[in-house]
């Protein structure tokens, strides 16, 4: 059982390759709504409990790219098995933490374990699954991997709120046996293709991801290139990155094989990735403190208000991975992009003052957009990919992803600080005497109560961040409508549709 397996062991392997899946992609924001919770349990300052979100990231970035080596050293079902017992049991171990030490101790090693699960979830729906049913395979993966990011806040949120900030890690513990059994039980062994390891590539690669993950995640922290730390890890990652690119080239067994560069396709479906990437996390991050500081949204509401986006994520993979069988996948990326679009073009008129139909309205329209680009766009990457190369493809897949999730945050984060500074100085402008539109105590500043001034500084510096969102937005919808042109360069694989769509298209 290597390209498909039997119907009877598809459907619950898949369930359990999609438990571990979610399981891992839960942890990259379930733990951002409780880091106050365990700021104080932990005894950590303001500044270093950000450590807890920062050191699963980066240890995650590093070791996804060994997922191809990996696999073929000690064979894909024996690694499922041990990243998800690992990922399980570190989970556990991050619950009962009693210091901010052991915490991010365990979150390293939650990222060690939790790197593969990902490419190596992709790789197997695609091993079991005829080609035929590979757009519903990835419909079905992606639903996991972009649902989770999404419902992460809210269901930390209840849990922290309901029973304590350490379940946001118990959690993990019987959806982790669930998996290990499923897996255990259904995943066929591979055979194992034993080869040397690269070691001054990964070494290379590694320096080089995780510099430029540290500088990403803080960098706005510490103010940008205004710190010498930022300056450091900026060139450290550039030498790192030019140094593993000269090695890829000469070395007579890389650690990234240069052919799977010369993939067409594969290459565009990583700048399409990373694109996805830096929209689909970057108005994750934005919407949740818009919602919490400016509209005064209380966690829980926040989180149902923000539900209805992975609704649409869902609704719109299960009818993509269907579609897809008649439809050119390049048409569904291109109609996916400009329904984005569109989606954060709706985002630009928010106000103040509006109530929570627009937030959720553009949200599913966005989550229809995000999924009618991520189906065809998975399938379309690994379509011209021999199989055994997909392992390998698929963590750099995952990698650049990743990368596209961190710089995408660190950009719409960098952006809203320079945003909401201009537009202050800009509103704060036009509050003086000489203004007709203001009258009454106001207008004679040097007379008016210091309360009275603050409530006017007060609502400007409302007013300033909520246009620095509108900013954001528009900056996202940008990027997205941007990425059409390199539609035109992905190639359509002659096996892209089934037998039975080129019947009905005849």
């Amino acid at each position: 059982m290597t390209d498909a397996a039997a119907p009877l062991k598809r459907g619950p392997l898949t369930i359990a390759i999609m438990l571990a899946t979610i399981m891992q992609v839960l942890d990259t924001t379930i733990a951002n709504v409780a880091l106050p919770s365990m700021q104080g349990s932990l005894g950590a300052a303001q500044d270093s409990i950000t450590w807890v979100l920062t050191s699963y990231i980066v240890a995650s970035a590093i070791m996804t790219p060994m997922t191809g080596w990996l696999t073929d050293r000690i064979g894909l079902k024996q690694l499922f098995l041990i990243s998800v017992v690992g990922f399980t049991l570190a989970s556990m171990l991050c619950g009962t933490a009693g210091s901010l030490e052991e915490m991010v101790a365990w979150r390293l090693t939650q990222g060690v374990f939790g790197a593969a699960l990902v490419p190596l979830s992709q790789t197997v729906l695609l091993n079991i699954n005829p080609e035929e049913r590979h757009g519903q395979a990835m419909a079905m993966w992606g639903a996991g991997v972009m649902v989770g990011p999404v419902i992460g806040p809210t269901l930390g949120g209840w849990l922290t709120e309901s029973l304590n900030w350490r379940w946001v890690f118990y959690i993990n513990v019987p959806i982790g046996i669930i998996a290990f059994l499923g897996i255990l039980a259904w995943l066929p062994a591979a055979p194992k293709r034993p080869r040397g390891f690269d070691f001054i590539g990964f070494a290379l690669l590694s320096i080089g991801v995780g510099a430029l993950q540290l500088m990403l995640d803080r960098g706005e922290q510490l103010d940008w290139f205004a710190s010498p730390e930022i300056w450091v890890e900026l060139g450290v990652s550039i030498s790192a990155f030019w140094a593993f690119g000269v090695h890829m080239l000469t070395a007579q067994r890389p650690f990234v094989p240069p052919h799977l560069l010369r993939d067409r396709n594969l290459v565009l479906g990583l700048v399409f990735i990373f694109i996805v990437g830096i929209v689909v996390l970057a108005a994750m991050a934005l919407l949740p403190p818009m919602l919490q500081r400016l509209m005064g949204y209380p966690t829980i509401t926040t989180g149902m208000v923000m539900a209805p986006r992975g609704i649409g994520v869902m609704v719109s993979m299960l009818m993509v991975g269907r579609l897809m069988r008649v439809v050119d996948p390049r048409l569904l990326i291109l109609v996916g992009l400009c329904v984005t679009g569109w989606s954060l073009h709706m985002m630009t008129g928010f106000t103040i003052i509006m109530d929570s139909t627009p937030i959720i309205v553009s949200g599913v329209i966005q989550g229809l957009g995000i999924g009618m680009v991520f189906v065809p766009l998975s399938a379309m990457a690994f379509a011209t990919l021999a199989p055994e190369d997909r392992a390998e493809a698929a963590g750099l897949f995952s990698l650049v992803r990743n990368m596209g999730n961190s710089l995408g945050v660190s950009i719409v984060i960098s952006a809203l600080a320079h945003f909401t500074q201009v537009n202050h100085a800009e509103l704060a402008a036009h509050v003086s005497p000489f203004n007709p539109n203001i009258d009454g105590p106001l207008a004679m500043a040097g007379q008016a109560a210091p309360e009275l001034l603050a409530a006017a500084d007060l609502m400007v510096n409302r007013q300033a961040a909520m246009i620095a969102y509108l900013n954001d937005f528009q900056m996202m919808m940008v990027i997205t409508l941007a990425a059409i042109p390199l539609l035109l360069l992905l190639r359509k694989p002659k096996n892209a549709m089934a037998p039975d769509a080129h019947a009905a298209m005849e």
